[in-house]
């Protein structure tokens, strides 16, 4: 008995589709309808930035016209050099420089050390005393400054750039984040490395911070950013004009000498912004690894 089966020969040519393509093909609407509507918000977060270096580089008059100019026309930079004679910006930049390189240097390494102990070691009341720092997350910052305030006037501080740097070495952000971090780097590795005869401080910063790059380069950009634009801290604890920072700057452009012109003060916020933003668009691959990782960390 023969059985005769008929088979195109394209068919056999053809590639078999499998049914996760299949799938694919039909959400791919769905996935460029996603798209656009990222697009579209992207767009609108970026609008208000890009109005700001456009109004920053025209003419006074011609920063409030509707619509808009997406593009500086007529292009000038008086309002860059102008901002730069009403204020000391460099003086003001490198206080804020100072300070931020400082602020984020300091308590990362802090930061390190403690979620290394959070992490790895076991003491008592680790987890009670890690609940206690987390629970002052939830205290404002206007809370909290009259006590230090208090402690830097008895330390002789007040109006030096120690007193913002100082109370800023302690994150607990960044030690509750890195102490996650920490959390998902397997103990096998401490103990092969134990083995060899290594102690903490070289499994911490030998092993555990080269694998935490993503996570420390994360921290580093908040930490400047939130440095950079801190305005609440220089306003209780600076009051010399050489010793300002930059958030102090833009109010005394604005307000002083009867009030700048708008787009002057723009420029002034341009540049301002400019640091925070190249600092970002160097370091956004190890930020968004960090943040995309992050809920897969124990």
């Amino acid at each position: 008995m023969s059985l005769r089966v008929d088979v195109d020969a394209n068919d056999l040519l053809r590639p078999r589709e499998r049914p996760r393509e299949r799938g694919r093909r039909r959400r791919r609407p769905g996935a460029i309808a996603f798209d656009v509507l990222v697009l579209v918000i992207g767009l609108l977060m970026a609008a208000p930035l890009v109005w700001l270096f456009a109004a920053s580089a025209t003419e006074p008059g011609e920063a409030f016209t509707l619509p808009p100019n997406w593009l500086p026309s007529p292009f000038s930079t008086e309002n860059y050099s102008y901002a730069l004679e009403l204020i000391p910006f460099g003086r003001m930049a490198l206080n804020s420089l100072i300070v931020a390189v400082i602020s984020v240097g300091g308590s990362l390494l802090v930061a390190v050390l403690a979620a290394y102990a959070f992490s790895r070691l076991s003491f008592t009341g680790r987890d009670q005393i890690l609940v206690a720092m987390l629970s002052a997350l939830m205290v404002p910052a206007q809370l909290t400054i009259i006590p230090v305030f208090v402690l830097m006037r008895n330390l002789n501080l007040v109006d030096t750039l120690t007193s913002l740097w100082l109370p800023a070495l302690i994150n607990v952000f960044a030690i509750f984040f890195l102490r996650q971090y920490f959390n998902s780097i397997p103990r096998e590795l401490d103990e092969a490395a134990r083995i060899d005869g290594a102690g903490h401080l070289w499994i911490l910063f030998r092993m555990l911070v080269p694998l935490s790059g993503p996570a420390l380069s994360a921290l580093a950009i908040l930490g400047f950013q939130a440095s950079w634009n801190n305005y609440f801290g220089p306003l209780i604890f600076i009051s010399s004009p050489e010793k300002m920072t930059l958030p102090l700057g833009l109010v005394t452009l604005q307000s002083g000498q009867g009030g700048a012109p708008a787009a002057v003060v723009f420029a002034a916020i341009a540049m301002v912004v400019a640091p925070v933003l190249v600092l970002f668009l160097a370091f956004q691959r190890n930020f968004v690894a960090s943040v995309a990782t992050a809920g897969l960390r124990g």
